[in-house]
């Protein structure tokens, strides 16, 4: 019963693994969410954050993956009930895009406020 229970677990593992693949080899915007979070966090080393600034860091990056993940969820969805131009699936895709837009946009002020500090003291 135990290793029936594991097997299940480990089971949806490989599902949540294979989502995090399809979303990053299908998805541009998903790139460049990979190619920022590389950038961020290598940033984040070389200026040596505190641990206050690493947690506000990885929770705007897991904010805008876990967004775009759902944004992508839901036009995989609408687009299997209906590839016409439907106005209310429309609707629905521009209402996740924005979600994804507006926490982009919040984890770049958050970002700004994080880095500002040592990024000015390496200015001229």
């Amino acid at each position: 019963m135990i290793t029936s229970y594991l097997s299940k677990r480990l089971k949806s593992f490989g599902y949540a693994f294979q989502g995090i693949r399809t979303l990053v080899t299908t998805q541009p915007h998903a790139q460049l969410h990979l190619l920022a979070t590389i950038v961020v966090v290598t940033a984040g080393i070389r200026v040596d954050l505190r641990r206050w600034e690493w947690v506000a860091i990885i929770l705007c990056i897991g904010m805008v993956w876990m967004a775009e993940a759902l944004n992508t969820a839901l036009e995989f969805l609408a687009d299997e009930v209906s590839l016409e131009q439907r106005e209310r699936i429309g609707k629905a895709k521009d209402v996740a895009a924005a979600g994804v837009l507006i926490v982009a946009i919040i984890s770049v002020v958050v970002a700004a406020l994080v880095f500002w500090n040592h990024l000015h003291g390496l200015m001229p």
